[in-house]
C-alpha cells in the first residue's frame, strides 16, 4: 500500500423491501385466475403429472352391500364395486411402476410443475366445442416458434393477456410488473416488447396489436411490395383519424387521387380486419364455445340473494392412501434404510407433499371466489334485485379489495374470464364493475347509467335529423347527467355509436 494511504473498512445497515413468492403462492394465483372449466382440465392435468393426488370416491360408492361381490336385484350389482376395485389396482400399479423408475434419469420421473401449463400434446386431446379455442391456437403457433425457456414464458403471459379481438390493451409496464410479482420473471419492457413482435408474426395478421392503428399496419405490412400497399399505409399511419371518421374525400385530396384509385384504395381498406380474435374458429377469445357459468346468482321473491359456486365435474381431492402408508412404513424403519429406499422415501414425500399443497390451493381458490361473489353482491345488490342496468353503482377493484380484505391483484384474477348467471341473464364479473363520475355538486353517477341513458337518447332520436355530441350533451344534462361534451364524445366512442353524420 502507498505511503500516506489509509484503508478504512465501514458497516452500514441499510434497509431494503423486497417481496419474494413462494411456489404455493404462484400456484394459488394461478388456479384463482382459472375459470371452471380450465380448473377441471388443470386438476386432471395434475392428478395424471402425480399419483399421489386422486379423486375422493363417491360418498355411497360401498354402502349399497357390505358384499362388494353380491350381486344386486336387476343382476349388476357387483358391477361397480368390481369397476372400482380395477381402478385401485390400477392405481397401485402406477404407483409401484413409479417408485421402481427412482434411480433413473430425472426426465422420466413424472414431476410437479407448481405452476407449470398443460403440455401441447395434452391440451389437444380435450377438446370443448367444434373448435379449438383462440389462446390454444396461438400456443400451437408459439410452439413452432425457436425461444428459451424464459421467452416461452414471457410470450404465453402475452397470449393470456389477450382481449377478445385479439389485442393487447394491457400497458408494457404493467405486464413487466405482473411477470415479476406473480410468475417470478424478471425481465424489462424492452425484452416484453421484443418477444410482442414475435407473437405480432402469428397468424392471423394483426394479433397481438395494442391498439386498432398497429392492428391494421401490421396487415398492411403483410401484403407483397406495391404501390397500393404504399398508400394503404400512408392513409392509416399519416390520416388515422380522418380514415376512422370515413373523411374519404380529405384523404383523396391529400393524396392526390383520381377517383378510380381513390375507390380500389377504400375497397382494400375495407378488406382490414379489427378483430384479428375474431377470425380464429368459433371460439372467441380464450373462451370457450359455450360459456360456464362459476357463480350461480339466485334472487328469491322476496329479494334475498345467494349463490353457489359452480363447482361442475371437480372431483373431491385426497392424497393417496397408498402413498401414505408407504411413507409411514419407510419413516417407522429409518435405520438401516438402504439408498433406494431412503430415494424411495424422498419420492414418495415429494409428491404427497404436492398433493397437499394442491389441494390447499383449490381450497383457497374457493374462499377466494366465494369472498369476492359476496363483496359484490353486497355491492351491487339493487341490481340482483331488479336487474336494471341503472341500478348498478360505481365500484371499481380497489372497493372489492377493500371489502375482502384482498389483494387488488388477486380480485382481478377472480374477475378474469368468469361468468355469474342470475336471474336477469349470465354476465362476466367484469360486468358489475365501472367506474364513477363526479359532478360539481360532488355526487357521484355510474357511467354505466351515463351511457345506458347516452344509448337510450340515440336509439330515440330522429334518424334523419342524428343528435350531434352538443345536442347530446344538452338532452343528457336534462337527464340529471351534467357531463362535458368531450365526456359525451369519449362514451359515444367506447360504445360503438359513431357521430350524428354516419348515423343517417
Amino acid at each position: 500500500m502507498a505511503q500516506g494511504q489509509i484503508q478504512v473498512q465501514k458497516q452500514e445497515q441499510t434497509q431494503k423491501q423486497t417481496q419474494t413468492i413462494t411456489q404455493q403462492q404462484l400456484l394459488q394465483a394461478h388456479l384463482v385466475e382459472l375459470p371452471i372449466n380450465q380448473l377441471i382440465e388443470r386438476i386432471n392435468t395434475e392428478m395424471d403429472d402425480n399419483p399421489a393426488l386422486e379423486a375422493e370416491p363417491a360418498a355411497d360408492a360401498h354402502e349399497v352391500d357390505s358384499d362388494p361381490y353380491a350381486e344386486s336385484a336387476d343382476g349388476t350389482g357387483g358391477e361397480d364395486d368390481f369397476a372400482a376395485t380395477k381402478e385401485r389396482e390400477e392405481r397401485q400399479s402406477a404407483l409401484d411402476e413409479a417408485l421402481a423408475s427412482i434411480g433413473r434419469d430425472d426426465e422420466e420421473l413424472p414431476v410437479y410443475h407448481g405452476g407449470g401449463a398443460v403440455g401441447g400434446d395434452e391440451r389437444d386431446e380435450i377438446v370443448y366445442g367444434a373448435t379449438v379455442s383462440f389462446y390454444d391456437q396461438l400456443r400451437e403457433q408459439m410452439g413452432e416458434t425457436v425461444l428459451d425457456d424464459r421467452r416461452r414464458d414471457i410470450m404465453e403471459y402475452l397470449i393470456g393477456s389477450l382481449d377478445d379481438d385479439g389485442l393487447l390493451r394491457k400497458p408494457i409496464d404493467s405486464i413487466v410488473d405482473e411477470l415479476a410479482i406473480y410468475h417470478g420473471v424478471d425481465t424489462s419492457a424492452a425484452e416484453v416488447e421484443a418477444v410482442l413482435r414475435s407473437l405480432q408474426e402469428f397468424d392471423p395478421p394483426g394479433i397481438g396489436a395494442r391498439n386498432l392503428q398497429e392492428c391494421l399496419l401490421l396487415q398492411i405490412d403483410r401484403r407483397d411490395d406495391s404501390r397500393l400497399k404504399e398508400l394503404m399505409r400512408r392513409v392509416v399511419e399519416r390520416h388515422f383519424d380522418e380514415f376512422t371518421k370515413k373523411h374519404w374525400d380529405k384523404i383523396q385530396s391529400a393524396l392526390g387521387l383520381t377517383d378510380v384509385q381513390a375507390e380500389a384504395l377504400w375497397r382494400e381498406l375495407r378488406k382490414l380486419n379489427p378483430k384479428p380474435g375474431a377470425a380464429m374458429g368459433e371460439t372467441v377469445g380464450r373462451s370457450i364455445q359455450q360459456i360456464t357459468p362459476d357463480f350461480i346468482v339466485d334472487t328469491l321473491d322476496d329479494g334475498t340473494v345467494t349463490f353457489t359456486l359452480n363447482t361442475g365435474d371437480v372431483p373431491e381431492l385426497r392424497v393417496s392412501q397408498s402413498f401414505v402408508d408407504i411413507m409411514r412404513e419407510y419413516q417407522g424403519n429409518r435405520a438401516g434404510m438402504s439408498r433406494q429406499a431412503k430415494e424411495a422415501l424422498l419420492y414418495t414425500k415429494q409428491k404427497v407433499e404436492a398433493a397437499q399443497g394442491f389441494i390447499e390451493a383449490v381450497k383457497t381458490r374457493r374462499r377466494t371466489l366465494s369472498l369476492t361473489m359476496q363483496a359484490i353482491i353486497n355491492w351491487q345488490r339493487r341490481f340482483f334485485e331488479d336487474g336494471d342496468e341503472a341500478s348498478l353503482r360505481p365500484m371499481i377493484l380497489k372497493d372489492i379489495a377493500e371489502r375482502t380484505g384482498l389483494d387488488i391483484s388477486t380480485v382481478s384474477r377472480v374477475c378474469n374470464s368468469k361468468y355469474a348467471q342470475t336471474r336477469w341473464g349470465t354476465f362476466p364479473l367484469r360486468h358489475f364493475f365501472s367506474d364513477n363520475f363526479a359532478t360539481a355538486s360532488g355526487e357521484e353517477l355510474s357511467t354505466r347509467r351515463i351511457k345506458a341513458a347516452l344509448r337510450d337518447i340515440v336509439d330515440a332520436e330522429d334518424k334523419a335529423h342524428p343528435l350531434g355530441d352538443d345536442a347530446l350533451k344538452e338532452a343528457l344534462n336534462a337527464k340529471g347527467f351534467p357531463i362535458a361534451r368531450r365526456t359525451v364524445a369519449k362514451y359515444r366512442e367506447q360504445l360503438g355509436i359513431p357521430i350524428a353524420r354516419l348515423r343517417k
